[in-house]
């Protein structure tokens, strides 16, 4: 089934506007979740808010917002005043300036959103499609929605669009302020390093390969749960050596990845022979 837009907008391109629809780019799969009950009766927690001063229950209608200007001292908002204070909605993505897709870390993606082409814009979406491809840029653009200003990137991507929420640069931490030991590294080991990556480096990205083992175990032992067996707890994993020597570690690696090719050569040799033969 197809997924519904969820929104709309106009790409503004000079004095160029492409009406498109936004859609979802991703189908969150959500984590396994459970519930807070009450170990007498079983029976499902509500949650409550009580102040901190008092202790008292706070009912909906008696909260109010307010900003902390300084250490426990706050200044409240009325529901009039916090809307005056949102981002007016007009649905248009503003193109600022383009740059080379290349140069955004993609530290800054946040949510992703397709793009398609609504009522009239089917050319002008394929000819900013075509033309980032081939240029390859991305646009920068500004998009005011849902009472936020969002800084977004659109891309191509097999010749659609992609419009990309980029976190701003002061909500990125630097990298510096991490700290990190001085260390010396010695090139026979960055060579053994670089053997290691090459060895095991697939053609191309391929994430259907991949599923998230932990989700599928835990659903299938609840499922075992509720036809009434016993979850038992799974035997500690045996502790892993310490690390004590870096070069006789990579090596250990790189035989451990040899002996996992050669196991895998005659199983793709058989496919290929196989292939053959149907053919």
């Amino acid at each position: 089934m197809a997924p519904r837009s969820i929104a709309t907008g106009t790409i503004s391109f000079g004095l160029v506007t492409i009406p498109v629809r936004l859609y979802p780019a991703a189908q969150s799969a959500a984590t396994v979740s459970f519930n807070l009950l009450h170990a007498k009766c079983g029976s499902r927690l509500r949650q409550h808010y009580v102040c901190s001063k008092d202790g008292e229950k706070v009912e909906r209608e008696e909260m109010v917002k307010g900003y902390e200007g300084s250490k426990d001292r706050y200044v409240t908002f009325t529901p009039d005043e916090l809307k005056a204070l949102d981002e007016i909605a007009t649905q248009t993505i503003d193109i600022a300036e383009f740059v080379a897709a290349a140069d955004v870390d993609p530290i800054f993606f946040d949510q992703a959103y397709h793009l398609g082409p609504d009522k009239g814009g089917a050319k002008a979406d394929a000819l900013l499609a075509r033309a980032l491809e081939r240029s390859g840029k991305a646009a920068l653009a500004r998009y005011a929605a849902r009472g936020k200003q969002y800084l977004v990137l659109i891309r191509a991507r097999g010749g659609r669009l992609v419009l990309q929420q980029l976190h701003y640069a002061d909500e990125v931490r630097a990298p510096d302020e991490i700290p990190l030991d001085e260390v010396e590294l010695k090139e026979p080991e960055v060579q053994l390093a670089l053997r290691l990556i090459e060895q095991t480096t697939s053609e191309g990205f391929h994430p259907e390969r991949y599923e998230d083992s932990v989700k599928k175990r835990v659903l299938e032992a609840i499922e075992r749960k509720v036809q009434g067996e016993e979850i038992r707890a799974a035997a500690p994993a045996e502790p892993r050596g310490e690390v004590i020597d870096l070069m006789e570690a990579l090596k250990a690696s790189l035989a451990a990845s040899e002996r996992s090719g050669a196991k895998e050569a005659p199983r793709a040799e058989a496919a290929r022979t196989v292939g053959e033969t149907e053919r």
